[in-house]
């Protein structure tokens, strides 16, 4: 989720140089002056993303060949703003991203070739433009050692504990409209590795408070046709809170040779736990686990290679590998939006590939 570990030594490092200068000695008494102020923010770190994911997926969104064969991988273009900060208190990381599918998963009101006819479409094939998801995220922490002055919550490799808090929004302009909100609170466990590395442990309570789509909706193909019975007229539920757990890590690869010392490696994971659904007026609707997971990115510091250490991180190249599974909590194995019929997947609902992508800062 963000490199706070890097970040803060490299915030440290650059006040303690840029607090350095001629000593008390070397100025008179009466020419001196109260050091200034500490800037409110220790760091700001902006960043944009370009990426391309050749194998993603969207529930529900999948075609069928002229074989007859299930097409369920969905090629997407990724945009992305992330900005991450320091202050006196804790840190802030914030991330908006857009996600355009190729025409596996078409923009409303075209309707999923797989399912529904494309109206003046060929039969088998979605020939509309894709659909556009947007995301947005933020995560802020507290630190304990920083609220209460203390190194008590520094022990062994444990850096600091911290109060996190933090909220997710999507929604997509596809036939399905899904859009959901969630708000995340707890703690955050931040613990150092070696060449300037960390890893965050983040155990927190998560409350999806409003979820929409029409595999809820009362006249799609997943749903029944009854309203408060086995449908929703509008296509908006609610969930239970559940828990989640939320870990991510960042190591630059210093053991290589120094003329080498242009790769870093990262990854995160989140779990959330299964969330139910609303009671009313549906009965409660079983949900498993979602696994969200990047479990390595490798890094390559172009700038840092092609400018020299003054210009790190400005400009990187990056190749990661993507694994979720349950996406939004559907159960892959179950649910009426990841099977085209009991036992029959669709393939939708996990997603497996590699992607990559080149990442800006500014």
């Amino acid at each position: 989720m963000s490199r706070q570990g890097t970040l803060a030594l490299l915030a440290m490092t650059f006040f303690s140089v840029g607090t350095a200068g001629a000593g008390a000695a070397d100025l008179p008494a009466k020419a001196q002056q109260a050091p200034p102020e500490s800037p409110f923010f220790l760091l700001i770190d902006n960043r944009v993303t370009f990426a391309w994911m050749p194998k993603g997926t969207t529930p529900a969104a999948f075609s069928t060949e002229p074989s007859g064969a299930i097409n369920g991988t969905t090629a997407k273009q990724v945009y992305a703003f992330t900005h991450f900060d320091i202050w006196t208190y804790g840190t802030n990381f914030f991330l908006i991203s857009a996600l355009k599918s190729d025409h596996n998963d078409p923009a409303g009101p075209c309707t999923n070739a797989g399912v529904i006819a494309t109206p003046g479409a060929a039969t088998k094939t979605a020939s509309c433009a894709g659909a556009v998801e947007t995301f947005g995220q933020f995560r802020s922490t507290f630190g304990w050692n920083d609220i209460f002055g203390t190194k008590a919550f520094t022990i062994g490799p444990l850096r600091n504990i911290s109060f996190e808090v933090g909220m997710d929004a999507t929604s997509s302009n596809s036939y399905l409209s899904s859009a959901r909100q969630d708000a995340v609170a707890g703690l955050q466990f931040q613990f150092d590795l070696p060449y300037n590395g960390y890893v965050n442990v983040a155990p927190l309570a998560y409350w999806e408070y409003s979820s929409h789509s029409a595999v809820n909706q009362c006249g799609s193909p997943f749903a029944g046709q009854v309203p408060g019975v086995n449908c929703l007229v509008d296509g908006n539920k609610g969930y239970n809170p559940t828990w989640a757990v939320e870990t991510n890590y960042y190591m630059d690869l210093g053991f290589l040779p120094e003329a080498a010392r242009y790769f870093a490696i990262s990854g995160r994971a989140a779990w959330i736990g299964p969330k139910g659904g609303q009671t009313n007026p549906l009965p409660s609707t079983a949900t498993a686990v979602e696994f969200n997971s990047e479990p390595i990115r490798l890094t390559f510091d172009a700038s840092k290679a092609a400018w020299g250490p003054k210009y790190s991180h400005y400009v990187e190249l990056w190749l990661a590998y993507r694994y979720w599974q349950n996406k939004t909590g559907l159960d892959h194995a179950v649910s009426n939006a990841c099977n085209v019929k009991p036992g029959v997947s669709n393939n939708t609902c996990t997603a497996s590939t590699l992607y990559t992508g080149i990442t800006m800062k500014f």
